[in-house]
Protein backbone atom coordinates (compact mmCIF):
# COMPACT_ATOMS: atom_id res chain seq x y z
CA UNK A 1 0.00 0.00 0.00
CA UNK A 2 2.81 2.62 0.84
CA UNK A 3 4.24 2.06 -2.41
CA UNK A 4 0.96 2.45 -4.48
CA UNK A 5 0.58 6.41 -2.65
CA UNK A 6 4.37 6.96 -3.29
CA UNK A 7 3.59 5.77 -7.04
CA UNK A 8 0.44 7.90 -7.22
CA UNK A 9 1.41 11.21 -5.01
CA UNK A 10 0.97 13.45 -7.81
CA UNK A 11 -1.90 12.35 -8.78
CA UNK A 12 -3.45 12.38 -5.05
CA UNK A 13 -1.96 15.74 -4.32
CA UNK A 14 -4.46 17.02 -7.42
CA UNK A 15 -6.87 15.17 -6.07
CA UNK A 16 -6.89 17.22 -2.91
CA UNK A 17 -6.35 20.32 -4.16
CA UNK A 18 -9.22 20.47 -6.25
CA UNK A 19 -11.57 18.59 -3.39
CA UNK A 20 -10.78 21.46 -1.34
CA UNK A 21 -11.51 24.37 -3.41
CA UNK A 22 -14.49 22.82 -4.91
CA UNK A 23 -15.68 21.90 -1.53
CA UNK A 24 -15.20 25.98 -0.45
CA UNK A 25 -16.86 26.76 -4.11
CA UNK A 26 -20.12 24.76 -3.66
CA UNK A 27 -20.83 26.05 -0.03
CA UNK A 28 -20.00 29.72 -1.00
CA UNK A 29 -22.56 29.45 -4.66
CA UNK A 30 -24.92 28.00 -1.86
CA UNK A 31 -25.36 28.02 1.87
CA UNK A 32 -22.72 30.08 1.93
CA UNK A 33 -25.43 33.13 0.49
CA UNK A 34 -28.39 34.34 1.85
CA UNK A 35 -31.84 32.65 0.97
CA UNK A 36 -33.05 29.34 -0.22
CA UNK A 37 -30.21 27.36 -2.70
CA UNK A 38 -31.37 27.43 -5.93
CA UNK A 39 -30.57 24.43 -7.19
CA UNK A 40 -31.14 24.66 -10.94
CA UNK A 41 -28.48 27.44 -10.73
CA UNK A 42 -26.12 26.54 -8.30
CA UNK A 43 -25.06 23.16 -10.29
CA UNK A 44 -24.54 24.40 -13.14
CA UNK A 45 -22.26 26.74 -12.48
CA UNK A 46 -20.18 24.77 -9.79
CA UNK A 47 -19.81 22.37 -12.23
CA UNK A 48 -19.18 24.86 -15.17
CA UNK A 49 -16.74 26.60 -12.94
CA UNK A 50 -14.57 23.89 -11.67
CA UNK A 51 -14.40 21.95 -15.47
CA UNK A 52 -13.47 25.44 -16.79
CA UNK A 53 -10.54 26.36 -13.93
CA UNK A 54 -9.03 22.63 -14.74
CA UNK A 55 -9.07 23.30 -18.71
CA UNK A 56 -7.52 26.56 -17.85
CA UNK A 57 -5.13 25.23 -15.50
CA UNK A 58 -4.14 22.40 -16.91
CA UNK A 59 -3.32 23.84 -20.23
CA UNK A 60 -0.72 25.78 -18.52
CA UNK A 61 0.60 22.66 -16.35
CA UNK A 62 1.01 20.37 -19.32
CA UNK A 63 1.92 22.50 -22.35
CA UNK A 64 2.56 26.02 -21.24
CA UNK A 65 4.98 25.70 -18.79
CA UNK A 66 7.03 22.56 -19.11
CA UNK A 67 7.42 23.79 -23.00
CA UNK A 68 8.43 27.72 -22.37
CA UNK A 69 8.71 28.42 -18.74
CA UNK A 70 10.59 25.47 -17.08
CA UNK A 71 13.36 26.01 -19.91
CA UNK A 72 13.68 29.64 -19.12
CA UNK A 73 11.78 31.26 -21.80
CA UNK A 74 10.23 33.77 -19.06
CA UNK A 75 9.26 36.52 -22.02
CA UNK A 76 7.93 34.02 -24.53
CA UNK A 77 5.68 32.46 -21.56
CA UNK A 78 4.48 35.74 -20.89
CA UNK A 79 3.61 36.75 -24.64
CA UNK A 80 2.32 33.54 -25.31
CA UNK A 81 0.53 32.16 -22.89
CA UNK A 82 -1.07 35.69 -20.96
CA UNK A 83 -3.16 36.14 -24.32
CA UNK A 84 -4.39 32.12 -24.13
CA UNK A 85 -5.31 32.82 -19.99
CA UNK A 86 -6.99 36.37 -21.24
CA UNK A 87 -9.40 34.92 -23.95
CA UNK A 88 -10.20 31.39 -21.84
CA UNK A 89 -10.79 33.61 -18.62
CA UNK A 90 -13.21 35.72 -20.62
CA UNK A 91 -15.12 32.39 -22.39
CA UNK A 92 -15.57 31.23 -18.41
CA UNK A 93 -16.92 34.73 -17.84
CA UNK A 94 -19.55 34.75 -20.39
CA UNK A 95 -20.24 30.83 -19.85
CA UNK A 96 -20.90 31.76 -16.02
CA UNK A 97 -23.56 34.56 -17.16
CA UNK A 98 -25.36 32.83 -20.01
CA UNK A 99 -25.81 29.36 -17.08
CA UNK A 100 -27.20 32.22 -14.47
CA UNK A 101 -28.86 35.03 -16.56
CA UNK A 102 -29.09 33.51 -19.90
CA UNK A 103 -27.89 36.83 -21.30
CA UNK A 104 -31.16 38.90 -20.24
CA UNK A 105 -29.48 41.24 -17.71
CA UNK A 106 -31.64 40.90 -15.08
CA UNK A 107 -28.82 39.93 -12.75
CA UNK A 108 -27.46 42.74 -13.13
CA UNK A 109 -24.37 42.18 -10.80
CA UNK A 110 -23.11 39.66 -13.04
CA UNK A 111 -22.59 42.13 -15.96
CA UNK A 112 -20.53 44.24 -13.43
CA UNK A 113 -16.67 45.37 -13.10
CA UNK A 114 -16.65 43.61 -9.74
CA UNK A 115 -17.90 40.36 -10.77
CA UNK A 116 -15.84 40.51 -14.11
CA UNK A 117 -12.28 41.31 -11.87
CA UNK A 118 -13.77 38.53 -9.56
CA UNK A 119 -13.85 36.01 -12.29
CA UNK A 120 -10.56 36.54 -13.63
CA UNK A 121 -8.73 37.37 -10.53
CA UNK A 122 -9.96 33.40 -8.82
CA UNK A 123 -8.68 32.06 -11.88
CA UNK A 124 -5.78 33.50 -12.13
CA UNK A 125 -4.81 32.34 -8.77
CA UNK A 126 -6.15 28.54 -9.15
CA UNK A 127 -4.29 28.56 -12.28
CA UNK A 128 -0.98 29.59 -10.35
CA UNK A 129 -0.99 27.69 -7.42
CA UNK A 130 -1.70 24.50 -10.12
CA UNK A 131 1.70 25.72 -11.57
CA UNK A 132 3.21 26.14 -8.55
CA UNK A 133 2.49 22.20 -7.71
CA UNK A 134 4.08 21.41 -10.92
CA UNK A 135 7.37 23.45 -9.98
CA UNK A 136 7.15 21.39 -6.39
CA UNK A 137 6.80 17.96 -8.37
CA UNK A 138 9.80 19.05 -10.74
CA UNK A 139 12.08 20.05 -7.56
CA UNK A 140 11.31 16.99 -5.54
CA UNK A 141 11.94 14.78 -9.07
CA UNK A 142 14.93 16.63 -9.71
CA UNK A 143 16.13 15.81 -5.91
CA UNK A 144 15.52 12.24 -6.22
CA UNK A 145 16.95 12.15 -9.76
CA UNK A 146 20.39 13.90 -8.06
CA UNK A 147 20.22 11.58 -4.52
CA UNK A 148 19.71 8.36 -7.26
CA UNK A 149 22.47 9.43 -9.12
CA UNK A 150 24.88 10.25 -5.87
CA UNK A 151 23.50 7.11 -4.47
CA UNK A 152 24.95 4.85 -7.44
CA UNK A 153 28.22 6.92 -7.46
CA UNK A 154 28.80 5.97 -3.96
CA UNK A 155 27.87 2.46 -4.62
CA UNK A 156 30.11 2.36 -7.44
CA UNK A 157 32.99 3.76 -5.26
CA UNK A 158 32.30 1.48 -2.69
CA UNK A 159 32.72 -1.26 -5.07
CA UNK A 160 36.06 -0.20 -6.55
CA UNK A 161 37.45 0.25 -2.92
CA UNK A 162 36.23 -3.30 -2.17
CA UNK A 163 37.82 -4.46 -5.44
CA UNK A 164 41.18 -2.83 -3.77
CA UNK A 165 41.05 -5.14 -0.98
CA UNK A 166 40.66 -8.20 -2.93
CA UNK A 167 43.93 -8.67 -5.51
CA UNK A 168 46.08 -7.95 -1.67
CA UNK A 169 44.13 -10.55 0.33
CA UNK A 170 44.53 -13.23 -2.84
CA UNK A 171 48.16 -12.53 -2.96
CA UNK A 172 48.73 -12.70 0.43
CA UNK A 173 47.25 -16.25 0.65
CA UNK A 174 48.35 -17.51 -2.58
CA UNK A 175 51.56 -17.20 -1.09
CA UNK A 176 50.82 -18.56 2.09
CA UNK A 177 49.50 -21.71 -0.04
CA UNK A 178 52.70 -21.87 -2.47
CA UNK A 179 55.00 -21.70 0.80
CA UNK A 180 52.89 -24.97 2.11
CA UNK A 181 53.11 -26.75 -1.16
CA UNK A 182 56.86 -26.30 -1.11
CA UNK A 183 57.09 -27.79 1.93
CA UNK A 184 54.84 -30.51 1.06
CA UNK A 185 52.56 -29.78 4.28
CA UNK A 186 49.95 -31.99 5.30
CA UNK A 187 48.07 -28.66 5.65
CA UNK A 188 47.53 -27.71 2.01
CA UNK A 189 44.22 -29.41 1.28
CA UNK A 190 42.52 -27.81 4.37
CA UNK A 191 44.57 -24.20 2.93
CA UNK A 192 43.11 -25.25 -0.23
CA UNK A 193 39.11 -25.72 1.60
CA UNK A 194 39.63 -22.40 3.38
CA UNK A 195 40.90 -20.44 0.45
CA UNK A 196 37.57 -21.34 -1.51
CA UNK A 197 35.49 -20.68 1.09
CA UNK A 198 36.46 -17.33 1.95
CA UNK A 199 36.76 -17.03 -2.49
CA UNK A 200 33.44 -17.64 -2.37
CA UNK A 201 32.06 -15.24 0.41
CA UNK A 202 34.21 -12.50 -1.06
CA UNK A 203 33.23 -12.95 -4.65
CA UNK A 204 29.09 -14.20 -4.03
CA UNK A 205 28.26 -13.25 -0.62
CA UNK A 206 29.41 -10.06 0.29
CA UNK A 207 28.13 -8.67 -2.80
CA UNK A 208 25.67 -6.71 -0.66
CA UNK A 209 25.18 -3.85 1.37
CA UNK A 210 25.09 -5.17 4.85
CA UNK A 211 26.08 -9.27 5.96
CA UNK A 212 25.59 -11.08 9.51
CA UNK A 213 28.19 -10.05 11.27
CA UNK A 214 28.96 -13.94 12.40
CA UNK A 215 30.01 -14.35 8.38
CA UNK A 216 32.39 -11.80 8.73
CA UNK A 217 33.75 -13.38 12.06
CA UNK A 218 34.09 -16.53 10.26
CA UNK A 219 35.65 -14.91 6.98
CA UNK A 220 38.24 -13.52 9.84
CA UNK A 221 38.49 -16.88 11.62
CA UNK A 222 39.29 -18.83 8.64
CA UNK A 223 41.99 -15.96 7.51
CA UNK A 224 43.53 -16.43 11.23
CA UNK A 225 43.67 -20.19 10.82
CA UNK A 226 45.39 -19.67 7.32
CA UNK A 227 48.31 -17.36 8.67
CA UNK A 228 48.86 -19.53 11.94
CA UNK A 229 49.25 -22.46 9.52
CA UNK A 230 51.90 -20.62 7.72
CA UNK A 231 53.31 -19.40 10.77
CA UNK A 232 53.36 -22.79 12.34
CA UNK A 233 51.90 -21.77 15.61
CA UNK A 234 55.20 -19.82 16.34
CA UNK A 235 53.65 -16.46 16.87
CA UNK A 236 50.80 -15.94 20.02
CA UNK A 237 47.71 -14.73 17.84
CA UNK A 238 44.60 -14.17 19.88
CA UNK A 239 41.06 -13.36 18.50
CA UNK A 240 38.29 -12.83 21.41
CA UNK A 241 34.33 -12.20 20.18
CA UNK A 242 32.30 -11.09 22.76
CA UNK A 243 28.66 -9.71 22.95
CA UNK A 244 25.04 -10.38 20.14
CA UNK A 245 27.64 -11.09 17.12
CA UNK A 246 24.13 -13.01 15.52
CA UNK A 247 21.83 -10.28 16.01
CA UNK A 248 24.35 -7.37 14.00
CA UNK A 249 24.90 -6.44 10.85
CA UNK A 250 28.09 -5.16 9.04
CA UNK A 251 29.35 -3.81 5.74
CA UNK A 252 31.77 -6.94 4.29
CA UNK A 253 35.23 -6.64 4.49
CA UNK A 254 35.69 -3.91 6.22
CA UNK A 255 37.36 -5.24 9.41
CA UNK A 256 39.72 -7.66 7.66
CA UNK A 257 42.33 -4.56 6.65
CA UNK A 258 43.05 -4.03 9.57
CA UNK A 259 43.68 -7.53 10.46
CA UNK A 260 46.10 -7.99 7.26
CA UNK A 261 47.96 -4.81 7.96
CA UNK A 262 48.53 -6.44 11.42
CA UNK A 263 50.55 -9.47 10.04
CA UNK A 264 52.03 -7.31 7.08
CA UNK A 265 53.92 -4.72 9.59
CA UNK A 266 54.14 -6.82 12.71
CA UNK A 267 55.29 -10.35 12.05
CA UNK A 268 59.06 -10.91 11.27
CA UNK A 269 60.06 -13.25 8.36
CA UNK A 270 60.86 -15.81 11.83
CA UNK A 271 58.47 -15.08 14.22
CA UNK A 272 60.88 -13.91 16.74
CA UNK A 273 58.97 -12.10 19.12
CA UNK A 274 55.75 -10.64 17.65
CA UNK A 275 52.54 -11.20 18.58
CA UNK A 276 48.73 -10.15 17.40
CA UNK A 277 45.79 -9.73 19.65
CA UNK A 278 42.12 -9.24 18.06
CA UNK A 279 38.94 -8.59 19.85
CA UNK A 280 35.46 -8.24 18.80
CA UNK A 281 32.72 -6.83 21.05
CA UNK A 282 29.18 -6.22 20.30
CA UNK A 283 27.13 -4.71 23.17
CA UNK A 284 23.75 -2.45 22.64
CA UNK A 285 23.96 -2.12 18.87
CA UNK A 286 27.80 -1.09 19.12
CA UNK A 287 30.91 -2.91 17.65
CA UNK A 288 34.20 -2.12 19.20
CA UNK A 289 36.88 -3.69 17.06
CA UNK A 290 40.83 -3.61 18.21
CA UNK A 291 43.30 -4.55 16.64
CA UNK A 292 47.19 -4.54 18.08
CA UNK A 293 50.54 -5.74 16.92
CA UNK A 294 53.81 -6.22 17.85
CA UNK A 295 56.19 -3.13 15.71
CA UNK A 296 59.62 -4.22 14.30
CA UNK A 297 61.49 -1.67 14.99
CA UNK A 298 63.39 -1.84 11.33
CA UNK A 299 60.31 -1.44 9.67
CA UNK A 300 58.41 1.23 11.12
CA UNK A 301 59.08 3.60 7.83
CA UNK A 302 57.50 0.53 5.84
CA UNK A 303 54.60 0.13 8.02
CA UNK A 304 53.95 4.35 7.81
CA UNK A 305 54.12 4.16 4.09
CA UNK A 306 52.81 0.90 3.03
CA UNK A 307 49.76 1.29 5.36
CA UNK A 308 48.50 4.51 4.49
CA UNK A 309 46.81 3.62 1.42
CA UNK A 310 45.01 1.12 3.16
CA UNK A 311 44.20 2.84 5.96
CA UNK A 312 42.92 6.00 3.70
CA UNK A 313 40.91 3.17 1.81
CA UNK A 314 39.17 1.62 5.14
CA UNK A 315 38.28 5.35 5.99
CA UNK A 316 36.28 6.45 2.72
CA UNK A 317 34.32 3.00 2.82
CA UNK A 318 33.52 3.96 6.80
CA UNK A 319 33.02 7.70 5.95
CA UNK A 320 30.34 5.98 3.08
CA UNK A 321 28.58 3.30 4.50
CA UNK A 322 28.54 4.85 8.42
CA UNK A 323 28.54 8.97 8.26
CA UNK A 324 28.73 10.19 11.57
CA UNK A 325 28.46 7.08 13.27
CA UNK A 326 32.17 5.60 13.34
CA UNK A 327 35.15 6.69 15.46
CA UNK A 328 38.80 5.45 14.08
CA UNK A 329 41.61 5.63 16.74
CA UNK A 330 44.60 4.53 15.60
CA UNK A 331 47.85 4.57 17.99
CA UNK A 332 52.02 3.67 17.32
CA UNK A 333 54.13 4.13 19.77
CA UNK A 334 57.95 2.20 19.69
CA UNK A 335 56.80 -1.25 20.39
CA UNK A 336 53.29 -1.61 19.04
CA UNK A 337 50.69 -0.59 16.57
CA UNK A 338 47.27 -0.06 17.93
CA UNK A 339 43.80 0.38 16.34
CA UNK A 340 40.30 1.28 17.73
CA UNK A 341 37.60 0.87 15.60
CA UNK A 342 34.11 1.71 17.17
CA UNK A 343 30.94 1.63 14.54
CA UNK A 344 27.05 1.99 15.92
CA UNK A 345 25.32 -0.67 13.74
CA UNK A 346 21.76 0.49 14.46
Amino acid sequence: MPNFFQKNQKIFLHVAFWAMYASYFFYSISYGRRGEPDWDQIVPDFLFHISSLMVISYVNYFYFLPRLLKNGKVEQYVVTYVPVFLILAYLMLLGKQYLRDGFTFEDSWMYSLRFGLYVFVSTFFVMAFVGLIKFVEDYFELEARSRELENRQLTSELRFLKAQINPHFLFNTLNNLYYLAVNKSDQTPEVVAKLSGMMRYMIHESNVEKVPLSKEVAYMENYLDLEKMRLNEEVPITFEVEGDVAGARITPLILITFLENAFKHGIGNNGGDSWITVSLKVSNGTLNYRVANSLLPQSEKTVREASGLGLANVRRRLDLSYPDKYNLDVAEDDERYRVHLQIDLQ
